[in-house]
């Protein structure tokens, strides 16, 4: 899932620690894509300091929520429903179909939380600047980083630059995921190709939204029972 939608499930809580340590996965990869960090495997690392015990906490629960999500049947068939929609979209194009599909998936999700108004992109962007930073350096560092400075580069960047609000249009989901594809591959969609995402993403949008609020009601019911 993406960012929003891991907020979502922390849209009551008042701790900004764990706020932000619900995104730093994703945080972590989008400043250094070559970051691989285990913080859950030394738990003991965190424990004496609350505010990054709070931040491994949120990680956790990313954790635990990607793993429901990604094995869920909702996940599985619209991944394949919107991998058939865009298929006109890919010819000559660098792109793999079923990657497209996974991250406009997501994206789409993010999409409809934002103009459906489910969470409050100001109160996300509140608590992302209430966090502790010297205990996010600190646990950074501990988990494995040994500069943090290009993350606070991009959290400082990702802070300010608050284009989640840009999520309210379908077209910009598709410059997202050009963004995100360019990570990957040179030149991934021309002009055309990108005009004609958007049209699959808004119909597919159309079928999503009748029911796209159960999968985050089947994770949430997951996180409150205790299971994760």
């Amino acid at each position: 899932m993406n960012f929003l939608s891991h907020f979502y499930f922390e849209r009551d809580n008042h701790d900004p620690n764990m706020v932000i340590g619900v995104v730093l996965p994703d945080f972590v990869k989008n400043a250094q894509k070559d970051s691989n960090l285990y913080p859950l495997k030394e738990k003991h690392l965190f424990e004496s300091v609350a505010n990054e015990s709070s931040i491994l906490k949120g990680w956790g629960r990313h954790i635990a929520v990607d793993a429901v999500f990604h094995s869920s049947e909702f996940f599985k068939s619209n991944t394949n429903t919107l991998k058939q929609i865009i298929l006109p979209v890919l010819q000559n194009s660098p792109v793999k179909p079923f990657f497209l599909a996974h991250i406009g998936l997501e994206l789409v999700l993010d999409h409809l939380l934002t103009i459906h108004r489910t969470v409050n992109i100001n109160t996300f962007y509140e608590q992302l600047s209430e966090a502790d930073t010297q205990a996010l350096d600190s646990f950074l560092k501990k988990s494995g980083v040994a500069d943090t400075t290009i993350f606070f580069k991009f959290l400082n960047s990702f802070i300010s630059g608050r284009y989640l609000f840009s999520y309210q249009k379908i077209e910009n989901i598709s410059y997202a995921l050009n963004r995100i594809c360019m990570r990957l591959w040179d030149s991934p969609f021309t002009e055309l190709q990108l005009a004609l995402l958007t049209e699959k993403l808004s119909i597919f949008k159309t079928t999503l939204e009748e029911n796209y609020m159960s999968i985050f009601n089947d994770i949430e019911l997951h996180l409150n029972s205790g299971s994760n």
